[in-house]
């Protein structure tokens, strides 16, 4: 009982240290959210053949509904394949606030974005300019959708103000922040810390690779897992950029829903996390 004392009021302690700015952070995304939402939808929807450009830069903004939007305008034929990977690979879900809640971590969000936002760029290019020779017509997307047919937002409340909404939403984080760091420090504590060092020493080049298929999981909970494993020192920056490029947020899920050919769905799955592993292993080995 005086273990388990001692790791609650640890675990309470370091996720309380990150509440004032968690909290200005989601202030800020439900701010983007609520005024630039429609403006993100015309920009993806209208870059026509370079939609992938305004995809890769749009997508890493901190809105959660951003991946989703995507999904449905791909399954809608409105954007091309390449458009919705830009948009799913430099999504970066709950990992923005999270890492701005850690000042001293605020170089590696910018390297982080602007990595991501590189990937998104290279895969959307190669994609939409080589595809056509190389995949069917069906998974390419395209252009014969309407936006205007696509309902892309997700509704708030009504009167629901945008500081209930911030703080609705730092709580339902901090419960993960707090359950993960919990469970971390039980962990630490049964087998002890050399053991768990000891894991995570053999599993080094597999790292990006199982990363990346953490971040499949279409929940914040698999952003909030990965950024706290790396905030830890658990796994490295390769393996945190492997993770959070696959990791697409409600992408995945609203994808499954909205396309109805499950063969193209799981193409682009395994494609997301092919990307991912790729470039993280190759970050890794570079030793960033």
């Amino acid at each position: 009982m005086e273990l388990l004392t001692d790791v609650l009021l640890d675990a309470l302690l370091d996720s309380a240290k990150m509440l004032p700015f968690l909290y200005a952070a989601y202030l800020l995304i439900e701010w983007l959210e609520r005024s630039s939402g429609q403006r993100i939808e015309a920009a993806l929807a209208g870059g026509g053949r370079w939609g992938f450009v305004p995809g890769a830069l749009l997508g890493c903004l901190p809105q959660c509904g951003f991946s989703a939007m995507a999904a449905n305008l791909y399954a809608s034929r409105v954007i091309s394949l390449g458009s919705l990977m830009a948009v799913f690979l430099s999504t970066s879900d709950e990992a923005v606030p999270l890492l701005l809640a850690v000042p001293g971590q605020w170089p590696r969000l910018a390297l982080l974005l602007g990595l991501k936002v590189l990937i998104a760029l290279l895969a959307g290019f190669v994609l939409d300019a080589f595809g056509g020779r190389l995949l069917p017509a069906g998974l390419r997307g395209g252009y014969t959708g309407h936006a205007a047919e696509v309902d892309c937002h997700g509704e708030h409340e009504a009167g629901q103000s945008i500081f209930w909404a911030a703080a609705r939403h730092t709580a339902e984080i901090f419960g993960f922040i707090l359950l993960f760091n919990l469970l971390l420090g039980l962990l630490v504590a049964w087998v002890g810390p050399a053991a768990v060092e000891g894991f995570l020493a053999k599993t080094g080049p597999l790292q990006p690779a199982l990363a990346a298929l953490v971040g499949l999981v279409p929940n914040c909970a698999a952003s909030v897992l990965l950024t706290q494993l790396y905030l830890g020192g658990s796994i490295g920056f390769g393996a945190a950029v492997a993770g959070l490029c696959s990791g697409a947020g409600v992408g995945l899920a609203v994808l499954f829903r909205a396309n109805r050919s499950v063969r193209q769905n799981l193409f682009i799955t395994g494609l997301l996390w092919a990307i991912g592993a790729g470039f993280g292993t190759v970050l890794q080995l570079m030793g960033l």
